[in-house]
């Protein structure tokens, strides 16, 4: 029979080998990750059982000169279609192996990296770009408030914020931030140009950042400025596993090959399905879960869709988000009648602009009283309070 031994004191020989030895797809992405798995697999590089961190991933792809990554202009060659590629993507493709950037503004009293006793229950991680300071006014005084924070059942937890930036162009506005962060002390900022394409790098520094500098938070929020968040819901509905995600899961999605959209990704640079992932607009996932992260995403190379990214690290982890349907990352379904009390059962809601948040936190911050009578109410509002209700 194919796949047993003729003696039953020898192991099993499979059928077929288990890892693949070629590679079908020849889109550059597929490449470069297919290169990384052969080079991290511990069957092909028994050592790595032993010393795992004694892989270095370089490849001929790859231009580092000191401490700084310089683009890479050779690879243009492995693409045919690289020419008419939109600029943005074309940057992609030529800075993608760089992911070591100098921090610029560390904040070194968010957490104390020491000590697992008074470590806050819960830090947001907000993605930010400099000029958005009415954003980051807003959040400071709505949803995303440091300190002591009282959630719906009256307990105090510790909730520590951070905001994640690139650098910008504009010394005018460099400088106001440096201001604010003097100010508020919870910037961290990196040294490379904020763009849609570099969140990734967002999630990946702040992971490392995060294993240092505030390694003992129990949950993470990571999101955009543009949400709202019912703070004290989310306080009341963290579980306590301890490696799991939460968000508005997708599934199943493809890549968008209409290079009009700023979420375009050319066939000769992905080729596939995207795994499941938690829409970006806001996550929720544990301190432990952010520390194997961090580990994995070093076997994972850069993708340009940060949301995308994080579904491809915990596929590789073999964490499946859970899907919750409080975390409106869309909006509301605008083909369901949104009730008056409909606000009183999210915990996210994306995209709200600075004077919304305001209007929410006030709304939300009211009792939640009878719903009108002959109000109706969806099956996806009755599952949203069902699981609010369980939590």
């Amino acid at each position: 029979i194919v796949g047993e031994a003729s003696r039953t004191d020898l192991a099993p020989h499979p059928a077929k080998s288990f890892w693949r030895s070629k590679l079908d797809s020849g889109a550059l992405w597929n490449i470069i990750q297919y290169m990384m798995d052969r080079q991290y697999n511990p069957i092909l590089r028994p050592h790595l059982a032993e010393n795992p961190s004694s892989v270095s991933y370089k490849t001929e792809m790859s231009k580092r000169t000191g401490d700084r990554c310089f683009p890479n202009y050779e690879i243009n060659n492995t693409m045919p279609d690289y020419a008419k590629l939109p600029i943005q993507m074309k940057n992609v493709v030529t800075t993608m192996h760089c992911r070591d950037y100098l921090l610029i503004i560390d904040p070194l009293d968010v957490c104390d990296a020491q000590a697992k006793k008074g470590a806050p229950t819960l830090l947001m991680a907000i993605k930010t770009q400099t000029a958005n300071f009415e954003n980051r006014e807003a959040i400071w005084e709505t949803w995303g408030r440091s300190g002591n924070i009282k959630t719906l059942g009256g307990r105090q937890r510790l909730v520590r914020r951070v905001f994640l930036l690139g650098k910008s162009k504009d010394l005018h506005i460099e400088e106001k931030l440096h201001l604010e962060s003097e100010k508020y002390g919870d910037v961290i900022q990196w040294d490379f140009v904020d763009t849609f394409f570099n969140l990734t790098l967002k999630d990946v520094l702040f992971w490392d950042w995060f294993s240092r500098r505030c390694p003992h938070a129990r949950f993470i929020f990571k999101g955009d400025d543009d949400v709202f968040v019912r703070t004290p819901a989310v306080l009341d509905y963290l579980l306590a596993e301890e490696t799991f995600v939460v968000g508005d899961v997708i599934s199943n999605a493809a890549p968008i090959r209409s290079n009009g959209t700023k979420y375009y990704i050319p066939e000769s640079f992905y080729k596939g399905l995207y795994p499941s992932y938690p829409g970006g607009g806001g996550v929720l996932y544990s301190g432990s879960l952010a520390h194997r992260l961090l580990v994995v995403s070093q076997r994972v190379h850069l993708f340009p869709i940060d949301d995308v990214y994080l579904g491809m690290c915990l596929q590789r982890l073999g964490v499946y988000p859970i899907d919750h349907p409080a975390f409106l990352t869309f909006d509301f379904p605008k083909d369901e009648p949104k009730e008056p009390c409909a606000n009183h059962t999210i915990l996210l809601v994306h995209k709200r602009s600075p004077a919304e948040m305001f209007q929410l936190l006030n709304e939300t911050s009211t009792p939640n009283f009878l719903r009108p009578t002959g109000t109706p109410i969806t099956m996806k509002m009755r599952k949203i309070n069902f699981m609010l209700t369980l939590s």
